[in-house]
């Protein structure tokens, strides 16, 4: 079984815009939660978490490393934590609430369901689906043993994903 990162959707309400995304991954919860839920985990495929106090209210410090020669760095909280089921952190930034749910898929899998909640406009919204859809392909490879390899990252495969969010609508 590979892993299947379905398309992001969105809609939405009173200038919040709501993402969602369904992956089904050939991994048991409890690596998945170590790649969510940690700072090693983290920073192979998302961002290097220089702060995670890893318990509801805890401290959270998210530095993006996906710009080269750009410190973009993102302070918030964990808004909710249940081990090895849900990972929640609210950031101060456009990123706003992101909610990592974990349930078990079939003997050995998981399936992840994943909410980002920003305010925003539609620009936006594209942006940060091409966003999450790109660094839950880097989940997927670092979850088979490939993380990524930041100093080799280009913006082209976000560029792809953006593109064919904006067909879409």
């Amino acid at each position: 079984m590979s892993a299947t990162i379905g398309q992001g959707t969105s809609r939405t309400s009173n200038g919040v815009q709501h993402l969602h995304f369904e992956l089904h991954l050939p991994h048991p919860v409890e690596q998945v939660w170590l790649a969510v839920a940690s700072a090693r985990g983290l920073r192979q495929w998302l961002a290097a978490a220089d702060v995670l106090e890893p318990r509801l209210g805890g401290a959270v410090v998210l530095r993006w490393l996906n710009q080269p020669g750009e410190v973009v760095v993102h302070v918030g909280r964990v808004s909710a934590w249940d081990v090895e089921r849900v990972a929640e952190y609210t950031l101060d930034s456009l990123h706003g609430r992101m909610r990592f749910h974990l349930e078990p898929d079939g003997r050995s899998g998981t399936t992840l369901r994943f909410t980002n909640e920003f305010p925003g406009d539609d620009a936006l919204r594209l942006d940060c689906l091409a966003g999450w859809h790109d660094h839950f392909e880097y989940l997927a490879e670092a979850l088979s043993g490939h993380p990524v390899d930041w100093s080799t990252w280009t913006p082209a495969r976000w560029h792809r994903f953006r593109d064919a969010y904006a067909t879409r609508g």
